[in-house]
């Protein structure tokens, strides 16, 4: 049988259309058109309204859709009337029923029928990305090569077209091309160098995103909220901070992208602030004539430890979408935390010569970021509360505590959640610090980048006071601190880089008591209160060591040591109280029990 002897000549011109238009595309749908073009092709009746095609082989809704409207569009530019759909006659025949059956019959309302609805991609997805950068070429367009698309398509979504999300799976954003071709909203051409199309369909859904872009948009730029998290949503793999190098190379990346090698770490600033002596009272502490960063004579910049590395194989991941959305951080080794801000002031030596070091001063913000599974091996080894103790005693007003949530065995997990759940709370209540939950590393890359657009607008309009670093000592940074805030709150008092790094380094200008304290917190159970309180009754580990050695041999000496800390300090109450576990743990470390 001829096309022409067909039954349904129009209308299987048009399908025969979609299947060469298929077949060129390679697309999944050829063997569905081929089905439709035999059997519309086979059948003699004619059909007056393309709905009616459901019945034969390989049509379906969508289809008939498609020919409804190629029809009306025929008919419009013919002057034709559009038939009348079947179910229309259906209902103008319900409309008008004999007497008699309407006196028998009730009217039933009719069923609406259910529309599907319209695919559109999650914002900023990577198949929302894909279309939106498919759509800027135009429809004249011949496509887009992978490359070209990739770095079009970038800009528009949170996650990379080029590494993973999770380091240890291998899918990107680019993985929703997928989708795309699989829903026929995107189609491949050209060998052996593909080029990626948007089709028909793909076109109606890059105007639907367009329509519902715009409001959504507006957000996005918006301040980070100092609010605490709310639950937790799904957990996404991360890397681990364990990957970071043991000896990473100092650089710090200036305006100019010149490459400036630094001493490695805690050999630069350990002498910057000496240790001095204790101050008893405030009457003690030193009186100085502040130096004045005008507004306009700095920059407040972002300053990131070197070795928050997303992968080992991918170490300037971060800079580098940092860089993306406008923040260009300075990296180095930090003594303390992953990323804090400076003023760097724009006149170089300008700072050494009123009387500080560098040309840079600390900010009252500092980031301490951990992975979930870090967070967890930190509480399980003591390193969480000494990084804690460290933090007060750094001076920062504002630390931020940021948590990378992680998929993890969940059996694994529930042991230890009770605890990791206990330690966010206290470091909010108990220690006033703002605790940020994300996601994945792309989120605390955006967090990062608002929080410095933030910083920005909060301290480049104002002016600074910077203690000069000859007035300050190890003993009384903390109280010359404590003492401006309370007696000058409207003011905003702060340090240079160098003597922050030298204060709050980890060895060096460190007293025999804070190593005490280090070493008292590294056995299970023994927080930074309760080694205070150890400190206070033995001042030192020779005379711990030397307590217990008094308790004598035997078993009975063993028993004594096992008692020691707790008939010492067993009148302590709240988060100092000392339990049995606690005292027979130190006995075993320190009393060789």
């Amino acid at each position: 049988m001829s096309q022409n002897a067909c039954a349904n000549p129009l209308l299987l011109e048009w399908v025969k259309e979609r299947w060469d238009t298929a077949r060129e595309r390679n697309s999944k749908g050829v063997t569905t058109y081929k089905h439709a073009y035999d059997s519309l092709k086979a059948c003699p009746i004619a059909f007056e309204h393309p709905s009616s095609l459901q019945q034969l082989k390989g049509f379906g809704p969508k289809l008939c859709e498609r020919l409804t409207e190629q029809l009306r569009k025929h008919c419009d530019e013919n002057g034709l009337p559009m038939p009348r759909h079947p179910s229309s006659k259906k209902r103008a025949s319900k409309s008008n029923p004999r007497e008699d059956d309407a006196e028998d019959e009730p009217a039933r309302p009719a069923k609406k029928a259910k529309t599907p609805k319209p695919y559109v991609p999650a914002y900023r997805s990577g198949a929302y990305a894909l279309v939106l950068a498919l759509s800027s070429a135009g429809e004249e367009s011949t496509g887009l090569p992978k490359a070209d698309l990739i770095e079009e398509a970038q800009p528009h979504c949170d996650s990379s077209f080029s590494a993973p999300t999770d380091p240890t799976k291998f899918y990107t954003a680019w993985n929703s091309m997928k989708t795309l071709l699989q829903k026929e909203l995107v189609y491949e051409r050209g060998r052996p160098l593909k080029r990626y199309v948007l089709t028909d369909e793909g076109w109606e859904v890059a105007k639907r995103i367009r329509d519902t872009a715009v409001p959504k948009a507006s957000t996005s730029n918006a301040n980070p909220s100092l609010t605490i998290a709310g639950p937790s949503k799904p957990p996404v793999a991360l890397p681990s901070a364990s990957s970071r190098p043991a000896n990473p190379s100092t650089v710090v990346l200036d305006d100019e992208d010149d490459i400036i090698p630094q001493p490695p770490r805690n050999t630069e600033f350990g002498d910057v602030v000496a240790d001095g002596t204790v101050v008893p009272d405030d009457a003690d502490l030193p009186s100085f004539t502040p130096i004045k960063l005008a507004p306009g004579s700095f920059t407040v910049e972002l300053v990131l430890d070197n070795r928050e590395i997303r992968a080992k194989t991918d170490r300037d991941y971060m800079q580098e979408e940092l860089a993306k959305r406008g923040v260009k951080p300075i990296v180095r080794a930090l003594e303390l935390g992953d990323a804090l801000w400076v003023a760097r002031c724009k006149q170089a030596g300008w700072l050494p010569r009123q009387g500080a070091e560098g040309d840079e001063v600390v900010l009252d913000w500092i980031v301490e970021r951990k992975r979930l599974d870090d967070l967890l091996g930190s509480l399980r080894d003591g390193r969480f509360h000494e990084q804690k103790f460290r933090l007060r005693r750094s001076g920062v007003k504002n630390v931020v505590y940021l948590v990378e949530e992680i998929s993890m065995d969940s059996t694994h997990f529930q042991k230890y959640e009770e605890a990791v759940q206990s330690a966010m709370a206290s470091m909010q209540v108990v220690n006033g610090y703002f605790l940020k939950n994300t996601q994945k590393m792309d989120d605390t890359i955006r967090y990062l980048a608002s929080m410095t657009r933030m910083l920005k607008t909060v301290y480049e309009g104002k002016s600074l006071d910077v203690i000069p670093t000859r007035v300050l000592t190890t003993k009384n940074y903390l109280p010359l601190l404590k003492h401006l805030r309370e007696t000058q709150p409207s003011a905003s008092h702060h340090i240079s880089y160098p003597a922050f790094a030298s204060l709050a380094s980890k060895s060096n200008n460190m007293a025999l008591r804070d190593l005490f304290l280090k070493m008292l917190m590294c056995s299970k159970g023994v927080t930074g209160e309760k080694a205070i309180e150890i400190q206070k009754v033995w001042k030192t580990p020779n005379e711990f060591i030397r307590a217990f050695e008094q308790c004598g041999p035997g078993e009975e000496g063993k028993r004594r040591k096992i008692d020691l800390v707790l008939s010492r300090l067993g009148h302590l109450v709240g988060r100092k109280k000392m339990t049995k576990a606690v005292s027979q743990k130190l006995a075993e470390v320190w009393g060789e029990v």
